[in-house]
Parts: structure tokens; C-alpha cells; sequence
């Protein structure tokens, strides 16, 4: 009997490996593996895979909880649009505070460029979901794919592969979310494209 896919199944599995808390990890993890932040030492390394964790990660996560408990969101997908403010948020602040914290290592002056942008692209949601449902991931990949760009612009390093491997990935997810009902296609189409062009200025100009 042929193995039938459960498209369904898929669809949540690519949703919860490109959530958007993740991208942040995903990305230090490539930055102190293949560019020339892997000539840090390795304190300053875990020091900078920790201030992403915390502020991009933990802090975030715990804020979702805490607004569950609260009843101020219903579930922690939060999929109602006006549910999405205060967490967007919290998520803008926590950036901004990842920022300001590595802005103590001048080295680093990149990473902090795009915890700026992330937060930029967290206040753009933020005002989107005043009137209108955008797509949360794929502003987050959009923005993924705009660093990425930038990075191969300034010499940063070779992100060729990683690059065309988020761009597959920004596929898969926006097919992802399409198949869930989540978001229709002017939502994900935005979302990537907003997530795209205010990651990238902010990083050119911030």
C-alpha cells in the first residue's frame, strides 16, 4: 500500500520549524559558523547565542504565557488579529533591547543591525493589525532573506546556498500557511514583501 502524505501534518511541521521566534537562532547559528564571527572566541560566542536566546526567545515565549494566563490572547498561535498587538509588542521591545545590549561589542555592529530590523518589522505588523491580518511568518523570512541579501552584498560571507535555501523555505512556508487557511495570498505576499524591504532598509540606514 503506497505511504500517503498528510499534507495537513506537513503543513503545521514547516509552520513550527520557520516560526519566527526560531529565525533569530537559525541565524546566529550561520553567522558564527560561516562568517567571520567564527573567529570569536568561544565565550564571546556563547555570550551572543545567549543574549539572541534570551531576548529573541525566552523573554517572548514567557510573554505569550503570561498573556494566556491573563486571557488577553486565546491561544498561543495567536491567529486573531486584534489578540496580536501586545505581543508584537513586547516582541518589538525585546529586540530593541537585544540591540542595545549588543551594541556593548562594537565587532558585532551586523547582528545588531538586524535585531533593529527585526524589531522594525515587528512594528510594521503591529500597525498592519490595526485594520488588516498580515502573515507574522513570513514578514520574519522575508526579513531572513533580505539579511541574507545584504550579507552577500557587503562580503560578509558566501550566502549564496543559505540564501537560496531560505528563499525554497519562503515558498514551502507561504505554501504552508496557504494550505492551513491561515492567510490568504495578499497577506502572505505582503508579509514577505513588508518583512523584505523594512529589514532591508533598516539595515542600510539604522
Amino acid at each position: 500500500m503506497p505511504y500517503k502524505i498528510d499534507y495537513t501534518r506537513l503543513a503545521h511541521g514547516i509552520s513550527w520549524v520557520l516560526h519566527p521566534f526560531l529565525l533569530p537562532v537559525y541565524m546566529i547559528a550561520l553567522l558564527l559558523t560561516a562568517t567571520t564571527f567564527a573567529l570569536f572566541p568561544a565565550n564571546v560566542k556563547f555570550y551572543l547565542l545567549w543574549v539572541i536566546l534570551l531576548y529573541a526567545v525566552l523573554i517572548p515565549v514567557l510573554a505569550l504565557g503570561v498573556l494566556r494566563s491573563l486571557g488577553r490572547i486565546s491561544s498561543y498561535r495567536v491567529d486573531d488579529r486584534r489578540e496580536r498587538l501586545l505581543p508584537l509588542l513586547v516582541g518589538a521591545i525585546c529586540y530593541l533591547l537585544c540591540a542595545i545590549t549588543l551594541a556593548k561589542i562594537p565587532s558585532v555592529v551586523f547582528l545588531r543591525k538586524f535585531m533593529v530590523a527585526a524589531a522594525c518589522c515587528e512594528v510594521l505588523c503591529l500597525v498592519v493589525s490595526l485594520r488588516w491580518k498580515i502573515s507574522l511568518h513570513l514578514t520574519g523570512m522575508g526579513a531572513v532573506v533580505a539579511l541574507l541579501v545584504v550579507m552577500n552584498i557587503a562580503g560578509v560571507g558566501h550566502m549564496l546556498i543559505p540564501l537560496s535555501v531560505a528563499i525554497l523555505g519562503a515558498g514551502a512556508l507561504a505554501s504552508a500557511r496557504l494550505y492551513l487557511g491561515c492567510h490568504n495570498g495578499m497577506q502572505v505576499l505582503a508579509g514577505f514583501g513588508g518583512g523584505f524591504l523594512v529589514a532591508t532598509l533598516a539595515m542600510l540606514f539604522l
